[in-house]
């Protein structure tokens, strides 16, 4: 039902499927909604298919749609990132007064939230940047939602998120993240963890599809049942039926007609950068991101495909490794590198908080990340009871619970890597977490050498083992050290 005359307790601008299923969410939850978007057609077409879910109230004009909304006034922004977001940010504000919060819901990059933040605020106006997981489905049955922006605004604007969030153990997937971008990072961040995951899924797929010879159904089922264990997750479920479907047109499985180019909108870019800027290593995230960009490096693949020496490949038969062993190898391996993906995640998380002083508790993300989001899986609790035993852990992997898991995964996870090269099938992210993993564990790295080295030809200085202070060696003298 449409009632034109009752102020609305939130706001929604831009109507396009997220906006649209955000408003529906929080007027199926008792909730009167102002809607508006710069095409009244889109306005309109809500209020036609979806005015039965409950109190909307549709504006033409940014006045109309500032003027039915409820002091202090809350409206959520949900148009593209970047100079959109900028030009309605600049319309609401000047048509709201002072206390009033502008919500991005979009995925703007934090750097930019940082900015308009101090630009609303000198306005007297609250800006706040909310992450917003779970895709169009969460926005209409309840996402995970990552608010960030001055803590007095989430008094006004918590109860209301949490009215729409998903629900876990009866928490809603919502909570005040932070100052000004901290919201924005953490959801920049959730998406690179996202690319990770995602990529070490395919992986997977890759290795029994073209090692084992097994067929996308066979596969689907491999998936289902390793979703019953300690995989349990979204993306592993979603897998399953992705696997599984038969392209209706051809009558081949769905996943052998769709082109192998994977887009990004550049979460997973901005997550490397940031992470870069920070001195984070998060790679298995980058070598995901890189995988993405390979994929659709077109020209190249196809200039090389089939015309590249492989050197001598073996099969798993000639390896004297049986089906049964190789997926649980498999299972193993990526239960290990996606561990490794959500470690690297909760470094970076952890060093942007240092950073900006954010003062992000890495237990708040990991309980409202068991819901509603696309990065969801069962070793979120685990990972919550990590951080409440030690919140100063130095990584995950050193979480006792973790460790041991490890210990478990460790043989599996080198055998999968050695495999792999041996049947020329690529695990950029696999490899690379395992070397990252052996990279904390062995006592010493060849970063030694390359001090040397840079010392050498620059003069870069270098630090001893064994005394204090900073030192060069005269490589084009007498080769003696002194000290700087």
């Amino acid at each position: 039902m449409t009632e034109q005359g009752n102020l609305a307790q939130i706001g929604v601008v831009g109507l396009a499927v997220m906006g649209s299923n955000l408003a529906r969410n929080f007027a199926r939850n008792g909730h009167t909604v102002a809607v508006y978007n710069r095409s009244f057609e889109k306005t309109e077409d809500l209020i036609k298919h979806h005015g039965n879910e409950g109190n909307f109230v549709p504006a033409q004009t940014i006045d109309e749609f500032v003027a039915s909304l409820e002091k202090p006034r809350r409206a959520i922004i949900m148009v593209q990132a970047g100079a959109a977001t900028d030009a309605v940010i600049s319309q609401l504000a000047d048509a709201m007064e002072e206390g009033d919060i502008i919500i991005d819901g979009g995925n703007a990059l934090y750097t930019d939230t940082i900015r308009r933040e101090k630009e609303i605020s000198a306005r007297g106006l609250n800006f706040v940047g909310a992450g917003i997981s779970g895709g169009e489905e969460g926005a209409l049955n309840g996402p995970s939602i990552m608010p960030g922006g001055p803590a007095e605004s989430w008094k006004a604007l918590g109860p209301l998120l949490e009215s729409i969030a998903a629900v876990v153990d009866d928490v809603p997937c919502v909570t005040h993240i932070g100052p000004d971008g901290a919201g924005h990072f953490v959801k920049m961040v959730h998406n690179g963890i996202e690319y990770a995951d995602m990529q070490v899924i395919g992986e997977a797929y890759q290795l029994l599809r073209y090692g084992a010879g097994m067929t996308p159904a066979e596969i689907s089922e491999v998936f289902r049942t390793w979703n019953a264990g300690d995989l349990d997750s979204y993306l592993i479920g979603i897998t399953a039926e992705v696997l599984a479907q038969v392209d209706a047109e051809t009558g081949t499985p769905l996943i052998d007609v769709i082109v192998d180019s994977a887009g990004q909108k550049g979460t997973g870019r901005w997550t490397v950068k940031s992470a870069l800027d920070l001195g984070i290593p998060v790679t298995g995230i980058g070598e995901a991101v890189f995988a993405r960009a390979l994929s659709g490096a077109t020209a190249q693949r196809t200039a090389t495909i089939d015309n590249l020496p492989s050197g001598k490949l073996q099969t798993l038969e000639e390896l004297g490794i049986s089906r049964e062993t190789f997926i649980e190898d498999v299972r193993q391996a990526l239960y290990a590198s996606k561990l490794v993906a959500y470690a690297q995640g909760f470094d970076e998380i952890n060093a942007g908080s240092e950073e900006y002083n954010w003062n992000i508790d890495p237990r708040d993300l990991a309980t409202i990340w068991r819901g509603g989001c696309i990065i969801r899986a069962k070793f979120l609790n685990r990972i919550r009871e990590a951080y409440d035993a030690n919140p100063d852990l130095p990584t995950l992997l050193l979480d006792p619970y973790f460790k041991n898991e490890l210990a478990d995964l460790i043989d599996s996870w080198r055998r999968i890597v050695v495999i792999a090269t041996h049947i020329g099938q690529p695990i950029p992210v696999f490899a690379s977490s395992l070397s990252y993993y052996d990279s904390l564990r062995v006592p010493r790295l060849p970063a030694a050498l390359i001090q040397g080295q840079r010392d050498y030809f620059g003069a870069h200085t270098y630090q001893r083992v064994d005394k204090e202070g900073t030192f060069h060696t005269l490589w084009s003298g007498d080769r003696t050290e002194i000290e700087i």
